[in-house]
């Protein structure tokens, strides 16, 4: 009998450890999700997107726009240091971080026209479809 408890406190404790592991990953990943950086998309009238994201206090060239197959990647590290020296005392404060977003391309988006611009902390990503599947009026005659 005395093998029996052992088998079961020993299940119970690997069932509390896998207790625990699931709480700290869920703690992680919510830790994580506070830190995707903000966006705005919309689709314009003739099917084209535009995407905002912010991307503050992160300079151009640390920012990486990348497409593999059917996948835009955005992706920037922020590497600031803000420093203050006075007679009386110093300050130093800094922020260091990884932040990424994903999209999955619609179909028919033009790589060749995508485009990508940084303005005041917001990197602007606009995505035009291919001109043979933009929506288009026939003119009746």
């Amino acid at each position: 009998m005395e093998i029996v408890k052992n088998v079961k406190k020993i299940g119970s404790e690997i069932e509390k450890g896998v207790e625990q592991g699931i709480e700290k990953a869920s703690e992680v990943l919510d830790n994580v999700a506070s830190h995707l950086p903000f966006l705005n998309l919309a689709k314009t009238d003739n099917g084209d997107f535009h995407i905002e994201i912010d991307m503050p206090g992160i300079k151009k060239e640390d920012i990486k726009v990348d497409i593999d197959g059917n996948l835009l990647s955005v992706s920037g590290t922020r590497q600031m240091k803000k420093e203050v020296k006075k007679e009386d005392y110093y300050l130093c404060e800094s922020a260091f971080g990884r932040i990424e977003r994903k999209f999955t391309l619609p179909e028919g988006v033009d790589r060749e026209k995508i485009s990508a611009e940084l303005n005041d902390g917001q990197l602007v990503i606009e995505l035009q479809k291919e001109e043979k599947l933009k929506p288009k009026s026939i003119k009746i005659k």
